[in-house]
């Protein structure tokens, strides 16, 4: 069975933790509690299978901290990761300035593909949800956005986050062939 590692990442207060949660169906959180260093969440998705060989993959859903005091942490946090999330408030204008940041970071450093990468404008309830066309950063504009509103269509960030799994699972398992050719040859 294929494992893939993908980190949640991005500034505080941005619900990294509530979309991590509601994608891996796990508990409720009603209250806001910042995430210290890291929450490792494991979970499988019946809807996401290998390509070529029809099994399954089990994730580990990396949920870091988005507090500049774990910077330190990071390279640990990077270490053979397969995607990035990164989730932002929409809402909040000095997240768009932060996620060029976490972009350089986490997936520009790792040398990740973009494919490899999500990004995500979260609407917290009650905010409303604007759509509009957000300005990102110039290097953040080629990879895919989506918008997460959990009261008005949490189906959609669902199926979106399956077609980002596909993504990485793929991704995974073309690795691994590479991997098992350059043995046998």
């Amino acid at each position: 069975m294929l494992k893939a590692k993908i980190l949640f990442v991005g500034p505080c207060e941005s619900g990294k933790t509530v979309l991590a949660n509601f994608l891996t169906e796990s508990s409720d959180i009603t209250e806001y509690y910042p995430t210290q260093g890291v929450r490792i969440l494991e979970f499988e998705n019946p809807h996401v299978t290998s390509n070529n060989k029809g099994t399954g993959c089990e994730f580990e859903l990396w949920d870091c901290g988005g507090d500049p005091k774990f910077e330190s942490c990071w390279p640990a946090l990077m270490k053979d990761s397969h995607g990035v999330v990164i989730i932002f408030n929409a809402d909040t204008p000095s997240h768009l300035k932060e996620i060029e940041m976490w972009y350089s970071c986490f997936v520009q450093q790792q040398l990740l593909q973009d494919t490899q990468c999500l990004l995500i404008a979260h609407h917290k309830p009650g905010s409303g949800s604007d759509r509009g066309s957000l300005s990102l950063p110039s290097p953040l504009n080629k990879l895919k956005l989506v918008h997460s509103n959990l009261e008005d269509d949490p189906e959609e960030i669902r199926l979106e986050f399956i077609k980002y799994l596909k993504n990485i699972v793929n991704s995974v398992s073309e690795s691994r062939d590479r991997e098992e050719m350059s043995i046998i040859t």
